[in-house]
């Protein structure tokens, strides 16, 4: 039976930097030719990074990715590597009209490539385009109608990408129309909580479809609001894992397959198989390579615990949005509240202690054991800290304006947000908010106020949630020998604003744990008030909390961006209209 080592390489790619994302492929590809290495392959987009939204629309981009294309192959080929054929990812176009779709020829379209011996000897596109969720490739790409199969050392290859398995029929049941011997499919498979669950057992059924062995191979690291964990998996025929990559982990998945020699015959008719697709073999060398006297068995990485993952896909989407973006440090209003207190702890663990600056902001209403955490929290993490008083700000404005109630109360909230802004602009930091998915969902929270930032990492963490991830960090913490940085105090006492005299949290909101059962039923699951009504909730609390979430949406649109965990965050996967006349029926 013939042999294969193949590397799947699952890189963290950045967004429009194509010579930096080149240097990556150049890089990966030489560590896997040195390991003896038969076919390299990367993640969906590589070159371009993932995803690229409009910048798709922009003919000088797309040109820009083809000739970077062809100038990788080049370069290949000239430092030595050109005989390991490599699979990569990148921005193409359509060669020809779309009449069906009414798109001209030059259209975009999400392309994968195979480069061998200084040529690029295979271009292909994405058959089935994702259009739900964070995803609007319809907006953009032209699908392709091809199956585009590689011969290499005796074995066929059948290659895909991303929604291409995520789909019924297609390229899956057309490679084994193809009699592949390996469906290899790259991918850019964004995070969400425990998702690698469901991502395993799409592999394991497509490839029990495809009746061959699959090998999947995705992108790791931040862009924006999204995150991506890594976790490149290959998976026989029978569904047995062969091996799998670590999380939120840049690397290399090497090891040797033992696949079924190539019987279909090259040439002759065109064939054409499931969805139409047309079967395109591609010959790199005829002849099996014998099994290595000593066979590559990879790792089998475990995935990480519930909240280890979410933890870890928050610290990539923090360290991913300030350095990606140019920034060094960050600054935080530090209130001795948990969320502010998970955010400070999330900072210091992507960026370092000494590129976190924290904040108090005390009031005439701030408690003595507020601004104590904060600097408890400030001496466990080693961030810098400081304490600036807006008493004299807010007494200023008082003797100007007749403020009450509320007003009065979100004073304090955006004389908070000015200074932090203000000392944003001198210093250079970004602002990080510190609002929870509990709070932006119902509007708990002060326009330019404690909403100000330049991205707001829990974002799309229910306060359950928060208060979850705060004891893990510290039984971690615990069980290294470290000091756990969120102190004890801050994780016992009453969530609050302290912006009146002994406020807390369920003045104006229901119990937390409540709370957050009505907001996954309505947001997560987007179910009426009556469907809510009848999983036993009160109808008062359905009528009130949906009610508060409907009117909210306006603060939600100029909340920052946040690192999405969720199958339905704020921004990318549920929108909703501002102006709203509907209401659900009782």
């Amino acid at each position: 039976m013939p042999s294969l080592r193949l590397a799947l390489n699952q890189i963290d790619s950045v967004v429009g930097d194509i010579d930096g994302n080149t240097e990556q492929v150049v890089t990966w590809t030489r560590h896997a030719a040195e390991q003896g290495a038969d076919l390299v392959a990367f993640p969906e987009l590589a070159l371009t990074g993932y995803p690229i939204e409009d910048l798709a629309l922009r003919p000088s981009f797309i040109e820009a990715s083809r000739a970077a294309l062809a100038r990788l192959a080049d370069r290949l080929e000239a430092e030595g590597l050109g005989e390991t054929p490599v699979v990569v990812g990148y921005l193409g176009k359509s060669l020809k009209d779309t009449p069906r779709l009414g798109l001209p020829a030059g259209s975009p379209q999400n392309c994968a490539a195979v480069l061998h011996r200084g040529d690029v000897v295979l271009r292909m596109a994405k058959h089935h385009l994702p259009n739900y969720g964070t995803f609007d490739e319809f907006r953009y790409f032209v699908p392709g109608d091809t199956l585009p199969v590689v011969r290499l050392h005796g074995v066929d290859v059948a290659l895909a990408v991303c929604e291409d398995i995520w789909q019924d029929g297609g390229r899956v049941q057309a490679a084994r129309q193809a009699d592949a011997g390996l469906l290899l499919v790259i991918n850019a498979s964004p995070y969400e909580a425990r998702r690698g669950e469901e991502r395993l057992a799409l592999v394991r059924k497509r490839a029990a479809e495809a009746g061959c062995t699959l090998a999947y191979v995705n992108l790791i690291g931040g862009q924006d609001e999204l995150v991506f964990d890594g976790q490149s998996v290959v998976v026989a025929a029978d569904g047995g894992v062969l091996a799998r990559a670590p999380q939120f982990e840049e690397g290399c998945l090497l090891l040797d397959l033992d696949l079924p020699r190539a019987t279909a015959e090259v040439g002759g008719a065109t064939r054409i198989v499931a969805d139409g697709l047309e079967i395109r073999r591609t010959v790199l060398s005829e002849e099996p390579k014998p099994a290595p006297e000593e066979p590559v068995v990879a790792g089998r990485a475990e995935p990480m615990e519930e909240l280890e993952e979410i933890y870890a896909a928050l610290v990539c989407g923090v360290r991913a949005y300030v350095r990606k973006n140019g920034f060094r440090s960050v600054l935080i209003g530090l209130s001795g509240g948990i969320d502010s207190a998970l955010v400070a702890a999330l900072a210091v663990d992507a960026l370092g202690a000494e590129n976190v600056h924290g904040i108090s902001m005390p009031s005439a209403y701030s408690s003595d054991h507020s601004r104590d955490d904060a600097a408890e929290l400030a001496r466990r993490t080693g961030l810098n800290f400081r304490t600036v008083s807006i008493a004299p700000m807010f007494d200023a404005y008082m003797g100007a304006l007749e403020l009450k109630g509320l007003a009065e109360e979100n004073l304090q909230s955006r004389l908070r947000g000015t200074l932090l802004m203000a000392v944003s602009n001198q210093e250079g930091h970004i602002v990080l908010a510190p609002g929870n998915k509990s709070e932006l969902a119902v509007g708990y929270s002060t326009l330019y106020g404690d909403s100000v930032g330049a991205f707001g990492p829990i974002k799309d963490v229910y306060k359950t949630l928060v208060f979850r991830l705060a004891h893990w960090r510290n039984e971690i913490a615990t069980r290294r020998g470290e000091t756990p940085p969120i102190p004890e105090n801050t994780l016992l006492k009453p969530p609050s604003a302290e912006l009146r005299p002994g406020q807390v949290d369920t003045d104006s909101l229901p119990d937390y744990d409540l709370l957050d059962a009505v907001l996954t039923a309505y947001v997560e699951r987007d179910r009426g008030r009556a469907e809510i009504v009848a999983e036993g909730f009160d109808p008062a609390l359905i009528e009130r909390v949906v009610g508060l979430v409907d009117t909210a949406e306006y603060k939600r649109r100029q909340y920052p961006p946040g690192t999405k965990i969720s199958s339905r965050n704020f921004g990318r996967d549920r929108r909703q209209p501002i102006t709203n006349r509907w209401r659900e029926r009782r």
